[in-house]
């Protein structure tokens, strides 16, 4: 009964910071919308900001979750992490939580939001990174700084997935992986680089 509570405070205060942002939601209407009284919240949490970064720690621990089987496989690298990115920011998409949040960071400048959105952020990097460090250790890239390279690979991902959908049809999960090949992996394993039509050109 007691783990329902908390699990109820915790997709109640989603839903709020969801709908009004972080800043304009109260202990009031979370505990309003979890069907509890306003000091049940505080026998998990001591304050907003706590529920705040329970839920961004669920929300990493989802998304890892969701990508941990095939980034230890033993499929090729380029595969490995066009499968994880590809469902992290599948998922991330369909989060519009993180997107209200990271809208208030920015419109609103919110502190407790701007930390966590920035410890969201760092958390799938550092995430992304500790697999480059493998596949240079496996020889399967060339020797690179695997903090640079995580942040170019996200940042890249997500202006494919983020941006360029918002002027562009959607590209694939294969076209992204042809992408990465053109733009990145052949780099890092240093070739000379993938042929392409004259269509693509």
């Amino acid at each position: 009964m007691k783990i329902n509570r908390r699990k109820n405070i915790v997709e109640a205060a989603t839903k709020s910071f969801t709908l009004f942002g972080y800043k304009a939601t109260s202990m009031e209407q979370i505990a309003k919308l979890a069907g509890v009284g306003k000091g049940t919240i505080y026998t998990f949490f001591n304050n907003k900001q706590e529920l705040l970064h329970e839920i961004i720690q669920e929300l990493i621990s989802e998304m890892k979750d969701s990508v941990i089987d095939v980034l230890e496989s033993d499929i090729p690298f380029l595969e490995k992490i066009n499968h994880c990115l590809f469902e992290m920011m599948t998922l991330r998409k369909k989060q519009e939580f993180i997107a209200k949040m990271t809208d208030e960071a920015r419109v609103l400048g919110t502190e407790e939001v701007k930390q966590e959105i920035v410890h969201f952020e760092q958390s799938i990097l550092s995430f992304i990174e500790q697999y480059i460090q493998v596949a240079i250790q496996k020889k399967e890239i060339k020797p690179c700084n695997p903090k640079v390279t995580a942040f170019l690979f996200v940042k890249m991902y997500r202006s494919f997935t983020v941006d360029w959908e918002k002027e562009n049809k959607p590209l694939t999960k294969d076209e992204l992986l042809s992408y990465f090949q053109l733009y990145l992996i052949d780099g890092l394993k240093g070739g000379e680089g993938v042929s392409y039509s004259n269509e693509e050109k």
